[in-house]
């Protein structure tokens, strides 16, 4: 039942978040809650009482956590309370968050967090201390330039603030390996340098609040910021990994990154130049999909460092992808080595021994048949078409898998990802046998955590 409830709530809000669609409707009829079981209508009073009030829902926008009503067990109880979020346009501190707790067959009012600003911009709930008991984490837009995070305990559903700060980017990690989870805050330095710094909010001996601990500095300023998230280097350390777009002194769109651990007592930047005050770790920038990752599964977090590969015109250049691995002191050892084919959706991992010998070419046929062609190089010069990797997504895929030569990599969902080798291929001295391709190839996921922002 709770799992009906849910989706019947998230059917509510699909109208608020696809605005455009019911226009000629009114706002009441906008906002209404559709029918509900018999269970769940002294819930819809409660909302139904505080829009009389002269609210109006005003749901996060941006997120995992969007509906305008949310069920989640806060305390760990096993029932679930309701969050609802609205706007009181009149009052000095306008956002609500009101806290419903289910009392046998009825809900009430347990609390009301409150804060100022035009948005909730987020929210997210995280039990950081371990204790059972979920943290809320809210994102409130202050104005079009300045966003502040704020984490409220609720024991006993009673909102208690633990910590507020402006941010641009935030994450929750495990820093210092003390099973409990901290806050990654990172904003503008004020003191006019024009980069950003990122703070790490511990908690206090009584576990009462989240405190300032310890700030590091980064690379680049706060508009850069492309990424933040959790990573492990190969000692099995924590570390935050941020990345940034940054413009080089050729004019060319480069990848910062900067690497945090925590050494207790500071937050350190393990990758800083002493040379130069920034990060050692700037490299060419493709695109936003290609960020630090596990990109093998061997528990490590790595970077990419694009690679140009061999080609005939600068017009259409492609990339292969160093990626590397961290230690704590900063030094750093190559992992693997990925061409990426990010308008496709797959990457594949490209065998030690084609390194230097090998480029590639897309050869698009129409709009669902894209093929991209591997070849054999020698020195700069481009030899002899070795394999072909087909990504088909039209209604005649099928067909197009089963054509002679062919065979299928992978299926995922709509697309079906094939390839086919040329008899060049069986003879070139870099060669390796067809299961080591297919199980070289993976479909790009997009990553759960760029960081809040």
């Amino acid at each position: 039942m709770k799992k009906k409830w849910k989706v019947l709530l998230l059917a509510a809000a699909l109208p608020l978040l696809l605005c455009g669609c019911m226009m000629s409707a009114s706002a009441d009829d906008l906002y209404a809650l559709p029918q509900l079981p018999e269970e769940y209508k002294a819930l819809s009073a409660r909302l139904s009482e505080v829009l009389a009030l002269g609210a109006e829902y005003a749901p996060p926008q941006a997120g995992s956590n969007l509906p305008q009503v949310q069920m989640v067990d806060l305390d760990g109880d096993g029932t679930d309370e309701a969050l609802a979020f609205f706007r009181v346009s009149s009052e000095e501190r306008p956002l609500r968050i009101y806290i419903f707790r289910a009392v046998e067959d009825d809900y009430q009012q347990a609390a009301v967090i409150d804060g100022s600003g035009t948005a909730i911009h987020s929210v997210r709930y995280e039990d950081l201390d371990g204790d059972g008991v979920r943290e809320i984490l809210v994102s409130w837009r202050v104005s079009a330039e300045v966003q502040s995070v704020s984490v409220y305990s609720v024991q006993d559903l009673e909102p208690v603030r633990l910590m507020s700060a402006p941010y641009a980017r935030y994450e929750v990690v495990d820093l210092d390996g003390d099973d409990d989870l901290e806050l990654v805050v990172l904003r503008s330095d004020d003191t006019g340098t024009g980069l950003s710094l990122a703070d790490y909010y511990d908690w206090d001996s009584g576990k009462s609040s989240l405190e300032l601990q310890s700030t590091a500095r980064l690379s680049a300023p706060v508009a850069s910021l492309q990424g933040l998230q959790p990573g492990t280097l190969l000692g099995g350390e924590r570390a935050m990994f941020v990345t940034s777009r940054v413009t080089g002194e050729d004019e060319t769109s480069n990848a910062l990154t900067d690497i945090l651990i925590y050494r207790q007592p500071e937050l350190v930047n393990i990758v800083l130049s002493d040379d130069t005050g920034v990060s050692n770790q700037i490299f060419r920038y493709l695109n936003s999909q290609i960020q630090p990752t596990d990109i093998t599964g061997n528990g490590a977090t790595a970077v990419p460092r694009p690679a140009r590969l061999p080609s005939e015109s600068r017009e259409n250049e492609y990339w292969k992808i160093y990626w590397h691995n961290y230690r704590a002191d900063g030094s750093d050892e190559r992992e693997t080595i990925t061409y990426h084919n990010t308008t496709d959706g797959w990457y594949l991992l490209i065998p030690k021994a084609w390194d230097n010998h090998f480029t590639v070419r897309q050869a698009n046929t129409s709009a669902t048949v894209h093929a991209t062609e591997f070849y054999g190089v020698r020195g700069n010069t481009v030899g002899e078409k070795l394999m072909t990797i087909y990504t088909l997504t039209g209604t005649d895929r099928e067909a197009q898998a089963a054509k002679p030569g062919r065979s299928i990599l992978r299926l995922q969902g709509e697309t079906i990802f094939a390839v086919s080798y040329t008899d060049y291929y069986s003879d070139w001295l870099y060669a390796v046998d067809a299961a080591e391709i297919a199980e070289s190839f993976r479909v790009i996921v997009k990553q759960m955590s760029m960081g809040e922002n």
